[in-house]
Protein backbone atom coordinates (compact mmCIF):
# COMPACT_ATOMS: atom_id res chain seq x y z
CA UNK A 1 0.00 0.00 0.00
CA UNK A 2 1.53 3.25 -1.02
CA UNK A 3 0.86 6.75 0.32
CA UNK A 4 2.47 10.01 -0.15
CA UNK A 5 5.22 9.10 1.62
CA UNK A 6 6.50 6.42 -0.30
CA UNK A 7 7.21 3.59 1.74
CA UNK A 8 4.24 3.31 4.60
CA UNK A 9 0.23 3.59 4.43
CA UNK A 10 0.40 5.82 7.66
CA UNK A 11 0.12 9.66 7.88
CA UNK A 12 3.12 11.40 9.26
CA UNK A 13 0.83 14.86 10.48
CA UNK A 14 2.89 18.18 9.16
CA UNK A 15 4.07 20.53 11.77
CA UNK A 16 0.59 22.06 13.22
CA UNK A 17 0.41 24.80 15.40
CA UNK A 18 -3.00 23.54 16.65
CA UNK A 19 -1.70 21.71 19.86
CA UNK A 20 -0.32 24.88 20.98
CA UNK A 21 -2.72 26.60 20.63
CA UNK A 22 -5.45 24.61 21.70
CA UNK A 23 -3.46 23.39 25.06
CA UNK A 24 -2.66 26.90 25.75
CA UNK A 25 -6.56 28.12 25.31
CA UNK A 26 -7.27 25.09 27.95
CA UNK A 27 -4.90 26.77 29.99
CA UNK A 28 -6.73 30.02 30.05
CA UNK A 29 -9.95 28.11 30.17
CA UNK A 30 -9.38 27.03 33.18
CA UNK A 31 -7.90 30.23 34.70
CA UNK A 32 -10.71 32.26 33.33
CA UNK A 33 -12.94 29.90 35.33
CA UNK A 34 -10.95 30.39 38.94
CA UNK A 35 -10.90 34.04 37.89
CA UNK A 36 -14.70 34.13 36.70
CA UNK A 37 -15.90 32.16 40.53
CA UNK A 38 -13.52 34.36 42.64
CA UNK A 39 -13.48 37.96 40.80
CA UNK A 40 -16.42 37.90 39.01
CA UNK A 41 -14.75 39.45 36.35
CA UNK A 42 -15.31 36.88 32.78
CA UNK A 43 -13.14 38.14 30.25
CA UNK A 44 -10.28 35.90 30.29
CA UNK A 45 -12.69 33.20 30.47
CA UNK A 46 -15.02 34.37 27.19
CA UNK A 47 -11.44 35.24 25.23
CA UNK A 48 -10.40 31.46 25.90
CA UNK A 49 -13.69 30.10 24.65
CA UNK A 50 -12.63 32.08 21.63
CA UNK A 51 -9.24 30.66 21.44
CA UNK A 52 -10.79 27.38 21.77
CA UNK A 53 -13.34 27.66 18.55
CA UNK A 54 -10.73 29.21 16.42
CA UNK A 55 -8.21 26.15 17.59
CA UNK A 56 -11.58 23.85 16.66
CA UNK A 57 -12.56 25.22 13.55
CA UNK A 58 -9.04 25.65 12.27
CA UNK A 59 -7.78 21.86 13.47
CA UNK A 60 -11.23 20.44 11.92
CA UNK A 61 -10.62 22.16 8.70
CA UNK A 62 -7.24 20.83 8.49
CA UNK A 63 -8.13 17.34 9.17
CA UNK A 64 -11.19 17.32 6.89
CA UNK A 65 -7.92 18.40 3.90
CA UNK A 66 -6.09 15.84 4.94
CA UNK A 67 -9.00 12.87 4.92
CA UNK A 68 -11.29 14.35 2.28
CA UNK A 69 -9.32 16.18 -0.72
CA UNK A 70 -5.28 14.71 0.10
CA UNK A 71 -6.21 11.30 0.65
CA UNK A 72 -4.17 11.01 3.35
CA UNK A 73 -6.17 8.46 5.84
CA UNK A 74 -5.58 5.25 4.26
CA UNK A 75 -6.73 2.41 5.57
CA UNK A 76 -4.27 1.69 8.02
CA UNK A 77 -4.78 5.49 9.47
CA UNK A 78 -8.86 4.99 9.33
CA UNK A 79 -8.24 2.03 11.48
CA UNK A 80 -5.99 3.76 14.17
CA UNK A 81 -8.67 6.50 14.29
CA UNK A 82 -11.22 4.15 15.16
CA UNK A 83 -8.88 2.24 17.84
CA UNK A 84 -7.84 5.87 19.14
CA UNK A 85 -12.00 6.76 19.53
CA UNK A 86 -12.25 3.21 21.38
CA UNK A 87 -10.04 4.02 23.61
CA UNK A 88 -10.91 7.57 24.02
CA UNK A 89 -14.63 6.34 25.00
CA UNK A 90 -13.28 4.08 26.98
CA UNK A 91 -11.40 6.97 29.11
CA UNK A 92 -14.62 8.52 29.51
CA UNK A 93 -16.44 5.33 30.77
CA UNK A 94 -13.71 5.20 33.43
CA UNK A 95 -14.06 9.34 34.05
CA UNK A 96 -17.71 8.86 34.98
CA UNK A 97 -17.59 5.47 36.66
CA UNK A 98 -15.52 7.84 39.37
CA UNK A 99 -18.77 9.83 39.67
CA UNK A 100 -20.70 6.99 39.99
CA UNK A 101 -18.74 5.40 42.62
CA UNK A 102 -18.47 8.35 44.65
CA UNK A 103 -22.14 8.50 44.80
CA UNK A 104 -23.28 5.36 45.44
CA UNK A 105 -20.36 5.46 48.30
CA UNK A 106 -22.57 8.30 50.23
CA UNK A 107 -25.72 6.95 49.25
CA UNK A 108 -25.38 3.04 50.09
CA UNK A 109 -24.03 4.28 53.65
CA UNK A 110 -24.74 7.64 54.62
CA UNK A 111 -22.75 9.12 57.42
CA UNK A 112 -23.60 11.15 60.28
CA UNK A 113 -22.67 14.43 58.71
CA UNK A 114 -25.65 14.24 56.34
CA UNK A 115 -27.93 12.87 58.99
CA UNK A 116 -27.45 9.02 58.12
CA UNK A 117 -30.31 9.39 55.85
CA UNK A 118 -30.59 9.96 51.58
CA UNK A 119 -31.23 11.76 49.90
CA UNK A 120 -30.04 14.24 52.73
CA UNK A 121 -32.53 16.19 55.18
CA UNK A 122 -33.20 19.34 53.42
CA UNK A 123 -32.48 18.09 49.70
CA UNK A 124 -35.28 18.58 47.97
CA UNK A 125 -34.52 16.03 44.83
CA UNK A 126 -36.04 16.69 41.37
CA UNK A 127 -39.27 14.43 40.37
CA UNK A 128 -37.46 11.86 37.77
CA UNK A 129 -40.78 11.85 35.51
CA UNK A 130 -40.42 15.32 34.94
CA UNK A 131 -38.35 16.85 32.78
CA UNK A 132 -35.78 13.73 33.55
CA UNK A 133 -38.25 11.29 32.02
CA UNK A 134 -38.48 13.62 29.14
CA UNK A 135 -34.85 14.42 28.49
CA UNK A 136 -33.86 10.27 28.11
CA UNK A 137 -37.02 10.14 26.23
CA UNK A 138 -34.76 12.80 23.90
CA UNK A 139 -31.46 11.02 24.42
CA UNK A 140 -33.47 7.84 23.33
CA UNK A 141 -34.98 9.78 20.16
CA UNK A 142 -31.33 11.07 19.11
CA UNK A 143 -30.22 8.02 19.63
CA UNK A 144 -32.43 6.42 16.69
CA UNK A 145 -32.14 9.09 14.60
CA UNK A 146 -28.11 9.36 14.38
CA UNK A 147 -28.38 5.43 13.90
CA UNK A 148 -31.11 6.57 11.26
CA UNK A 149 -28.42 8.85 9.52
CA UNK A 150 -25.75 6.15 9.76
CA UNK A 151 -27.31 3.44 7.64
CA UNK A 152 -28.97 6.35 5.29
CA UNK A 153 -24.74 7.21 4.50
CA UNK A 154 -23.95 3.62 3.82
CA UNK A 155 -26.79 3.69 1.52
CA UNK A 156 -25.68 6.43 0.02
CA UNK A 157 -29.04 8.20 0.67
CA UNK A 158 -28.19 12.02 0.38
CA UNK A 159 -31.41 13.59 1.84
CA UNK A 160 -32.45 11.31 4.36
CA UNK A 161 -28.80 11.80 6.05
CA UNK A 162 -29.10 15.31 6.43
CA UNK A 163 -32.87 14.92 7.40
CA UNK A 164 -32.20 12.39 9.86
CA UNK A 165 -28.71 13.96 11.37
CA UNK A 166 -30.54 17.43 11.52
CA UNK A 167 -32.74 15.52 13.60
CA UNK A 168 -30.54 14.43 16.26
CA UNK A 169 -28.93 17.53 16.67
CA UNK A 170 -31.96 20.20 17.44
CA UNK A 171 -32.66 16.66 19.84
CA UNK A 172 -29.13 17.48 21.18
CA UNK A 173 -30.05 21.25 21.50
CA UNK A 174 -33.44 20.24 23.28
CA UNK A 175 -31.44 18.44 25.63
CA UNK A 176 -29.41 21.13 26.43
CA UNK A 177 -31.66 23.69 27.08
CA UNK A 178 -33.94 21.67 29.00
CA UNK A 179 -31.29 20.34 31.56
CA UNK A 180 -30.30 24.68 31.90
CA UNK A 181 -33.82 25.00 32.88
CA UNK A 182 -33.65 22.39 34.98
CA UNK A 183 -30.54 23.62 36.89
CA UNK A 184 -32.28 27.03 37.03
CA UNK A 185 -35.00 25.75 38.78
CA UNK A 186 -33.27 23.30 41.10
CA UNK A 187 -33.97 23.92 45.08
CA UNK A 188 -30.71 22.79 45.77
CA UNK A 189 -26.90 23.97 44.77
CA UNK A 190 -23.54 22.17 44.59
CA UNK A 191 -22.65 23.09 47.70
CA UNK A 192 -25.48 21.36 49.31
CA UNK A 193 -23.86 18.56 50.99
CA UNK A 194 -22.57 15.46 49.04
CA UNK A 195 -25.61 14.83 47.24
CA UNK A 196 -25.62 18.50 45.23
CA UNK A 197 -21.96 18.21 44.63
CA UNK A 198 -21.96 14.53 43.16
CA UNK A 199 -25.47 15.33 41.16
CA UNK A 200 -24.29 18.68 39.63
CA UNK A 201 -20.90 17.35 39.09
CA UNK A 202 -22.49 13.82 37.31
CA UNK A 203 -24.48 15.72 35.00
CA UNK A 204 -23.18 18.48 34.48
CA UNK A 205 -20.07 17.00 33.28
CA UNK A 206 -22.66 14.56 31.12
CA UNK A 207 -24.38 18.21 29.90
CA UNK A 208 -20.69 18.89 28.71
CA UNK A 209 -20.70 15.73 26.65
CA UNK A 210 -23.73 16.34 25.35
CA UNK A 211 -22.82 20.05 24.16
CA UNK A 212 -19.19 18.55 23.00
CA UNK A 213 -21.07 15.82 21.23
CA UNK A 214 -23.60 18.20 19.48
CA UNK A 215 -21.17 20.48 18.20
CA UNK A 216 -19.02 17.30 16.62
CA UNK A 217 -22.09 16.13 15.21
CA UNK A 218 -22.72 19.49 13.59
CA UNK A 219 -19.37 19.49 12.38
CA UNK A 220 -20.65 16.11 10.67
CA UNK A 221 -23.22 17.84 9.32
CA UNK A 222 -21.71 20.56 7.08
CA UNK A 223 -19.24 18.10 5.92
CA UNK A 224 -22.33 15.89 4.77
CA UNK A 225 -23.96 18.88 3.22
CA UNK A 226 -20.82 19.46 1.34
CA UNK A 227 -20.81 16.04 0.29
CA UNK A 228 -17.57 14.63 2.59
CA UNK A 229 -18.81 11.11 2.98
CA UNK A 230 -19.32 8.01 1.12
CA UNK A 231 -20.96 4.92 1.97
CA UNK A 232 -17.52 3.03 2.60
CA UNK A 233 -15.50 6.32 3.50
CA UNK A 234 -17.34 8.12 6.73
CA UNK A 235 -15.23 7.48 10.07
CA UNK A 236 -15.76 11.08 11.22
CA UNK A 237 -19.24 10.78 11.59
CA UNK A 238 -18.59 6.96 13.14
CA UNK A 239 -16.59 8.64 15.60
CA UNK A 240 -19.48 11.19 16.88
CA UNK A 241 -21.95 8.69 15.94
CA UNK A 242 -20.15 6.10 18.75
CA UNK A 243 -19.57 9.49 21.47
CA UNK A 244 -23.42 9.90 21.15
CA UNK A 245 -24.80 6.44 21.67
CA UNK A 246 -22.00 7.10 24.68
CA UNK A 247 -23.85 9.88 25.91
CA UNK A 248 -27.17 8.00 25.60
CA UNK A 249 -25.81 4.89 27.63
CA UNK A 250 -24.49 7.39 30.08
CA UNK A 251 -28.00 9.04 31.05
CA UNK A 252 -29.16 6.28 31.11
CA UNK A 253 -27.34 5.14 34.16
CA UNK A 254 -27.73 8.66 35.41
CA UNK A 255 -31.73 8.82 34.85
CA UNK A 256 -32.07 5.33 36.81
CA UNK A 257 -29.79 6.01 39.45
CA UNK A 258 -29.43 9.34 40.24
CA UNK A 259 -32.74 10.86 38.84
CA UNK A 260 -35.12 7.82 40.14
CA UNK A 261 -33.14 5.36 42.84
CA UNK A 262 -31.12 7.90 44.20
CA UNK A 263 -33.56 10.83 44.55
Amino acid sequence: MSSSHGHHPYHLVNMSPWPLTGSISAMMLTTGLIKWFHQYNMSLFLLSLVAILLTMIQWWRDVTREGTYQGLHTFMVIKGLRWGMILFIVSEVLFFFSFFWAFFHSSLAPNIEVGMYWPPMGIQPFNPFQIPLLNTTILLSSGATVTWAHHAIMEANHTQALQSLGATILLGFYFSALQAYEYIEASFTIADSIFGATFFVATGFHGLHVIIGTSFLSVCFIRLFNCHFSSNHHVGFEAAAWYWHFVDVVWLFLYIFIYWWGG
